[in-house]
């Protein structure tokens, strides 16, 4: 029954489904730019996470009415507050009373549950059918690849139940959008974020039994048809949407987004960046409009697109490793993105396998899709050394097609070989040597040795990175160099709420008594990532 349940759930209308939602820019038009470009709220996702009290269609004609014959003391943020409810933040007006962090993250586990959805008119929320966990913070929704990170400490809590709830509400996504979103925001529906669905379907297998993999596979096989979308007839050389086939014909991905305009949440930042772009384009010469349009375009889809690669922003993403004006994501075959993909491979494999032990399907059916998919990985594997080895620095990095080069930073983006098991043995011992002694600090490990102002760069150390770091370490068994870096980042968590009584969303690993900064909001507490990662790493080292 569970295997018909999860196929109709992907198939067939639910009661709370409802349509896709039209973002907050195209409801409110001029209104939505005027509040972002203005700056009305400090955080421009403080907007778009607002409820309208009345009908969006009748507030954005009222706002044109007034802009045209402003009435006696009229002012934008006067009109906001009458016509939209402000959202509170998650874990608003807590206080935590517990001694202990690893007690302090249980109860957390409360405060940041959110119940199924109710669906409201005008919201930007996508309603969910299951509850589930959000980070914290500013981020009031679920979120892709924060989930996977945050299940791991759901299983140490033993909340099995929530562990599948999350699972369930990403096939939910994937069945109704085609794809996880970024989050479940309507102004998330053009990006994804990094894939992980595979690995949370494997968690939640190590708790539940090998049927689990079986029950997903539906969701599986859309998730691997959204991010392989538009590879069908791609000459060499060419790219389309998130695929890209090299000039040998190897298929490998990047990261992308289907709008080129300014992010929703980000309006404002993103709209300054790209005038910036123009600015430094026009330093070398005149830049005609047409131009200088196609450069914004271009501009914004690389922001979204790096904001697809859950790392907003990095060095990693920069024409010149330093700028955010010169971004370029999608330029860019990422390493831990075609790793992910790898895995997703693999486990749709083992998904068909357990499919025909099961005697669900056709056996014919279901030992061919096994051995294509078997294909698919092995060929992926071997694209990803011949591509993302840079033999020069000892590193698995990010593979640049037109320039047929590999990128030379030191980054975590090259444990994800090691994480999924893609790395042969000798390099991984040279992908452990250069990361130990040029990413470990006193805290844990740095995302990159750059330090850009940007919050994935120095000196700021991140909870996903550090469970991939670590577990990729002790998968290839360099178990004291795991060791040491878990102990390090413990002890920084637990010496944050020591101080703070809090758990921070980003860290500083290179100075563990400064609060970790850069980007464009300040550090958020919470927080689920954080919460789920700490428990994991203390369960495994008895901390």
């Amino acid at each position: 029954m569970k295997k018909i349940f999860i196929g109709l759930l992907l198939l067939l209308p639910l009661c709370v489904r409802s349509q896709a939602q039209t973002p907050p820019d195209a409801l409110y038009g001029r209104l939505f730019r005027d509040v972002q470009m203005n700056r009305v709220f400090p955080d421009g996702k403080t907007f778009v996470d607002c409820v309208p009290k009345r009908d969006p269609a009748a507030i954005a004609a009222d706002y044109e009415a007034a802009v045209k014959d402003p009435p006696p003391g009229f002012s934008l943020a006067g009109f906001v507050a009458d016509n939209f409810s402000v959202p509170a933040s998650p874990a608003g007006g807590y206080v935590p009373t517990e001694k202990d962090a690893a007690g302090h993250v249980r109860e957390l586990w409360g405060v940041l549950k959110r119940p199924a959805d109710k669906p409201a008119a005008g919201s930007s929320l996508l309603p969910l059918p299951y509850p589930y966990i959000v980070p914290g913070g500013r981020f009031r929704e679920i979120y892709y690849w924060d989930s996977y990170f945050t299940m791991l400490g759901l299983k140490e809590s033993g909340e099995t139940e929530m562990m599948e709830n999350m699972v369930r509400n990403f096939a939910y996504l994937i069945g109704t959008y085609g794809h996880i979103p970024n989050g479940n925001r309507s102004y998330y529906l053009s990006r994804s974020q990094p894939p992980f669905f595979s690995s949370m379907v494997e968690l939640l297998a190590e708790v539940k039994g090998n049927g689990i993999y079986s029950s997903y596979l539906p969701a599986l096989e859309k998730e691997y048809r959204f991010w392989m979308d538009g590879a069908d007839g791609l000459e060499p050389g060419g790219s389309r949407r998130r695929v890209v086939r090299l000039k040998d014909g190897t298929v490998l991905n990047r990261y992308w987004d289907d709008s080129d305009t300014p992010r929703q949440e980000s309006y404002r930042e993103d709209v300054e960046t790209a005038e910036r772009a123009v600015k430094r384009a026009s330093t070398s010469g005149a830049v005609g409009e047409e131009a200088a349009e196609n450069i914004r375009r271009r501009t914004y889809r690389d922001l979204r697109a790096g904001a697809e690669s859950g790392l907003d922003y990095s060095s990693r993403w920069f024409g010149d490793g330093r700028s955010i004006d010169t971004i370029r994501t999608t330029e860019i075959v990422p390493v831990d993105l075609n790793c992910l993909l790898f895995h997703l491979e693999t486990t749709l494999k083992r998904a068909y396998e357990e499919a025909d032990s099961s005697g669900t399907g056709s056996v014919k059916d279901n030992r061919a899709m096994a051995a294509t998919y078997g294909k698919k990985a092995a060929a992926r594997r071997k694209a990803v050394e011949a591509y993302c080895w840079n033999e020069k620095k000892g590193v698995y990095s990010d593979y640049l097609p037109a320039e047929d080069r590999r990128s030379d930073g030191v980054t975590m983006a090259g444990m994800y070989p090691l994480f999924f098991g893609v790395a042969g043995k000798a390099r991984a011992a040279r992908q452990k040597d250069a990361v130990m002694a040029r990413l470990l600090r006193a805290g844990g490990f740095l995302t990159t040795t750059e330090s850009t102002g940007q919050q994935w760069d120095a000196p700021n150390g991140w909870p996903p990175l550090q469970w991939i770091g670590i577990a990729g370490l002790e998968r290839y068994g360099f178990r004291a160099e795991a060791r040491e870096a878990a102990l390090r980042w413990i002890k920084l968590n637990t010496d944050v709420f020591s101080r703070t009584g809090k758990m921070m969303e980003k860290y500083d690993v290179t100075n563990p008594g400064l609060e970790a900064g850069g980007g464009e909001y300040p550090s958020q507490d919470g927080f689920g990532w954080t919460n789920g990662v700490l428990l994991k790493l203390m369960s495994l080292y008895k901390k």
